[in-house]
This record gives structure tokens, sequence and C-alpha cells, in this order.
């Protein structure tokens, strides 16, 4: 590196000058201004010496000058010749009175100037040394001194084995303010400028661990479908609505009031935490200001013309300071919201300790259900319907799902299919389900031939969906050398007019390859949606109040007609008409003189393992 100082190896030159101009008697300047003239001089004809592949020293130049801390360069002996901008103004004084001081002279005590002294010694004699003084005391001219940290170096010069010494010292006030900016951007949300999670857990932590008699309200505050927004709007119009959001929470509970202090946070996305403390808090205040916050959330934000209401979802848990941990009380809260939003959404639930025993054991299954798969504890049941003018002849069979947990005893499919959508279970069962059905339809049609029932699945809803449904039914027809017209695929109206139409599209298809699709109806309603759709459904299944109240000493003569009439209406379009939930010999003989050709319920079998649908065949084929 070339020797610091205005320009490479031209100082002496310009001081040698300087003298010899001042003998002369036709020059009347003073050295000084001669030294700083030729300087210059010295300066532009080494600047236009630089050769093309000193760019890295051009560059280094540049940053001394513009460096943000003060350095100054020194000479061997420690005395500065060049110091930066930066330096002159941590001092106080103008750049060219540092000029010609020493190191140690920065120093505004006698004991900094020998610590800048030993740490010269120090950097000089080991060529990799780096020194850095805390706490130095540096002479100020106005304010007559600062204290700050000072980093000590040295730099090798232009002729070999030489080096010089390297001064840095920064502003504390300055990295002070630099350390407070940036702990607040690591700990609030840049969008809303709340607190962020890291903040709100320490807060949260701060709140419980301090325990006393005061009472602690977590909220858990979640907007309802921003997606919505952030979609239709567009994601600028979505931030610029939480930006909304966040100040329509923070002017309801942010800040102290009378009886509590409030803090609020942004945690999430669109999700947001809220924490209550004081003495006097109530479960019935905390409630109160929730509902305030609700409320107000759904004033339109007026955004680009458009207005804007957001919906927002809540859970609340209000206990003791010292009762539970942060994160036992964080989780309470989450589940409070899930529940609020499993209820409708836009509305606020109390964390409740004893569903909350009863959800944790009900997640536990959820959370089990793969291995419970692949370990084999599922296996089918089946639900036989037979035909009311020959009860002993089973004309096709439900097949449904049960868990034989290890623990809890056999578990029917309402117990762990609302489990398996939330861990995306559903399909890996429902597979298994077709899969499991289409297997025992080909074992009962290689044993028993014309006398084998046909097999009806409910498909979940996630698997009726799937794009692959149709090919998943043919992979499994094929496997087991079925014909398409083995498999009923039973459904309802609100299963089958989901928003996406994927259900209706497949089960179309899978109509055509030969599946017969099975309807399950509560009325006229339901029965006329077939015409009127040219929906491929072959058989309707009644179900509900229009059976069951026949299921009396003495029916209704209103009920008899209105089932007679639905009869007759399924015959006119060319149904086979079914009933499910029949209870009793004569609820079945009833329904056979109205018309209606095959039932299932308690009058023949709840449900029936495979063996015991074995015996049933067999005692129709003898």
């Amino acid at each position: 590196m070339p020797e610091p100082g205005p320009a490479p190896g031209w100082v002496e030159v310009a001081r040698r000058y300087a003298a010899k101009l001042t003998d002369t008697k036709g020059v009347t300047l003073p050295p000084a201004e001669l030294e700083r003239t030729l300087l210059d001089f010295a300066g532009e004809v080494a600047a236009a010496a630089v050769p093309a592949d000193d760019g890295a020293l051009l560059r280094f130049t540049a940053l001394f000058s513009v460096a943000p801390i003060g350095i100054a360069l020194a000479d061997p002996s420690g005395m500065i010749v060049e110091s930066n901008a930066a330096l002159a103004k941590l001092l106080g004084v103008p750049a060219e009175r540092l000029f010609g001081r020493h190191l140690a002279e920065l120093a505004s005590t006698p004991q900094d100037a020998g610590r800048l002294r030993a740490g010269l010694e120090r950097v000089m004699d080991d060529a990799g040394e780096q020194r850095t003084v805390r706490g130095l005391h540096l002479d100020h001219r106005e304010d007559g001194g600062l204290i700050t940290n000072i980093t000590l170096a040295s730099v090798p010069g232009d002729r070999p084995g030489t080096r010089f010494p390297v001064l840095m010292a920064a502003d504390t006030d300055d990295l002070h303010l630099l350390g407070e900016r940036l702990l607040h951007q690591n700990l609030h949300d840049p969008l809303t400028g709340l607190p962020n999670t890291a903040a709100f857990t320490a807060r949260l932590e701060a709140a419980v661990g301090a325990g006393g008699a005061d009472e602690v309200a977590l909220i858990y505050l979640d907007a309802d479908g921003f997606r919505v927004i952030n979609d239709g709007l567009g994601a600028g119009v979505a931030d610029q609505v939480l930006k909304k959001v966040a100040g329509k929470l923070h002017a309801v509970f942010g800040g102290t009031h009378r009886g509590y202090e409030g803090y609020v946070a942004r945690l999430s996305g669109d999700g947001f935490g809220v924490l209550l403390r004081g003495p006097q808090l109530t479960r019935q205040q905390a409630v109160a200001l929730v509902d305030r916050a609700l409320e107000d959330l759904h004033e339109p934000v007026y955004l680009d013309g458009y207005g804007i209401g957001v919906s927002a979802s809540a859970g609340i848990v209000v206990r003791p300071a010292g009762e539970g941990g942060p994160g036992e009380l964080l989780r309470a809260a989450e589940l409070a919201l899930h529940r609020a939003k499993e209820a409708g959404k836009a509305q606020w639930m109390l964390f409740d300790p004893q569903r909350d025993a009863q959800d944790r054991g009900r997640y536990q299954l959820g959370a089990v259900l793969a291995g419970a798969l692949e370990n084999g504890e599922f296996s089918l049941v089946y639900r036989p319907t037979v035909k009311l003018a020959k009860p002993e002849d089973i004309a096709a069979v439900n097949a449904e799902l049960r868990w034989h947990h290890p623990e809890k005893g056999e578990l029917g499919s309402g117990e762990f299919y609302p489990l398996a959508h939330i861990t995306g279970m559903t399909i890996p069962l429902g597979k298994w389900l077709l899969a499991e059905s289409l297997a025992a339809s080909a074992r009962w049609r290689g044993r028993y031939g014309d006398a084998a029932p046909d097999v009806c699945v409910r498909l979940p809803n996630r698997l009726a969906t799937d794009p692959d449904l149709v090919l998943l039914v043919k992979e499994q027809l094929d496997r087991h050398e079925l014909p398409a017209r083995a498999l009923r695929l039973c459904t309802d109206r609100e299963s089958l007019f989901d928003n996406s139409g994927e259900v209706l599209d497949s089960f179309t298809v899978l109509a055509d390859l030969g599946a017969q699709l099975v309807l399950t109806i509560a009325g006229s309603a339901d029965l006329e949606l077939i015409p009127r759709l040219r929906l491929p459904v072959r058989h309707v299944i009644l179900s509900g109040a229009v059976i069951d109240a026949l299921d009396r000493e003495d029916p209704a003569e209103s009920d008899l007609r209105h089932l007679g009439q639905l009869v007759t209406r399924a015959r006119e379009l060319g149904l086979r008409i079914g009933a499910e939930g029949v209870r009793t010999a004569e609820h079945a003989r009833l329904l056979r003189e109205l018309g209606v050709l095959a039932a299932r319920g308690a009058f023949v079998a709840d449900s029936a393992t495979g063996d015991e649908v074995d015996e049933m065949i067999e005692r129709h084929a003898r």
C-alpha cells in the first residue's frame, strides 16, 4: 500500500521544494501556503500517474473519505498524516488541525494516552494484530471529552517492511441509536409498526413470570377470509387494510387504561395477539373489549374507491398471572380461536378447560391416524340392504370404515373422519375403503355368483372431489376384474353440489362407465333435482323424517300420502327406491305396501362383518 498522505511518495518532495522557493527573492508567499500548493500539485501529478490496475487504491481512497466512522492514518512514529471527515466531526475540529499530531494526543487524559501508546506498540510489533480500546476518553474541542471505543491496526506501506498505524473511532451515541433502531426492527412488524411475535412472547413471559395478584387475558384474533381481499384487490390494498386493522385494534386494546394495561402485536399474516394485565381485569371486561373490536372491524375501510369490511374471530383466555406458563396460555387462546372459526367465524370463544380435555383426546386420535392405517387397525363393516319382497335376499351392502383402537375400542367413521380432514388423512382412508370394498365384492362374486350383493361406497368429500377419482376407481375395478355396475356410489344433495362441481363431474363420468349412482333424499325437492339437472342417478334412498314418521302405531294420513307420492314420482322417473333407518318388521311391511323396494336398518342388522355377510348370502343361496 502506498505511504499515507495526499499523494504516495510526494510529501518530502513538496517540503523540499517549499524550502527552496522561500529562499528565492521573487517569492513572497509563506512556506505553509507554498507547501499546500505544491502538495496539491503533487497530488494531481500522482493521480495522473496511477496505473490502470490500481483501482483498489482508488476504491480504498473513496471508502476512506466517505466512511461513517472516524479514521486517522499515521506514519510509523504515530504522527497523523491524514484523517477523514468523520473523525474531524467526531472530535469537533477541522481536519487540518489533526495533521501532525500524535495519535496518543487525541486522548483527553494521561491514562488514556498511555493506553493508546501501548496499543500502538502492539499493532506495530505484530502485523496481524488488532487492538480494541474500549471506553476511551477522547479530546473534544467543545464538549471537553467524549467516551468511545477505539480500534487500532496497521497497514503495509509502499516500501517492503514498512507499516503504518491506523486508528478508527465511532461515536457511541450513533452506535446507541443504531442499536436502538436495529432492536426496534427486530421486535416490530415492518408493515403495521406493531410489536412482532418475538416481542409479544417476551412480554407474555414477563407478565406470567412476574406472578402476583394480577389477572392476565390473552386474546388471539384472526381475520376471516382475508385471502379474498388479497387475491381480489391485490397485495397492496391488503397491506393497507392490515394497517387499518392494526390501528383499530391498538385503539381498542393498546395502552394503559383503568384496571388493566394492554399490549397489541401482529403474530402472523392476518393474526394479532392482545395481552391484557391488571389487578381489576375481569373476564367480562375482556369480552366487552373483544366485542367492541369486532364491531369496529366491521366498519368499512375505504381504499381506492372500495369500502372494505373485515370480520374477525377471536379466542380468549383469562386467568391469574401465576397460573400456567406462557406456552400454555398461547395454546389455550389458539384453541379457543379455532373453535370460534369452526362455529361460524366472526365471533369470539372463551377457552373451556373441560372441552379442551375432550379435544385433546380427539386430536390425539387425529395425530395417529396414519400409523393406525399402516398397522392394520382399520376394517370394514357393512349395512345390509335387503329386498322387502324377499328379506333374506341381500340387494347391496353399504361399506363403512371401523377403527379398532387399542385403547378406545371400536370407533365409527363419524368419530375420526372429521379429524382425518384436518390432518390430511381423508384421501388415504377413502382409497383404502374403496380398495377393500371392491376386493370384498370380487370375493363374493367369485364365490356366490349372481347371489353376491352390490357394494355401495360413500366416499368422503375430499376424495369425491379429487381430480384423479375416475382413474382410481377404474384401476381398482380392473385390478379385481369387476364390471363397473358392481359398484354403487352413494351421495346426498349437499355433497353432490359442492362449489367446484367436481363431485357431479366425476360421478357423471363413472356413471357413463357403468357405476350406479345412489342419491339419498329427504323429500320432493331433492327428488326433482334428478330430472331438472339430468342427474345420472339410478337409485334413491329415502331417509330422515319421511321414514321416521311411519314408525308409529298409527301413522298420520298425510305422512302416508307424502311417501306414496314420492314412490310414485320415483317410478315415473325410472328410479329404484329404497329406504334407510327402518327399525322393525312392521315398519318394513308398511314401506313395502307403499311401494318401497328395499331397505336397511335395525330390522335386518345395523351392521355386519364380512363373515356375517357371507352367512346371509349363503342362507339366500340355499
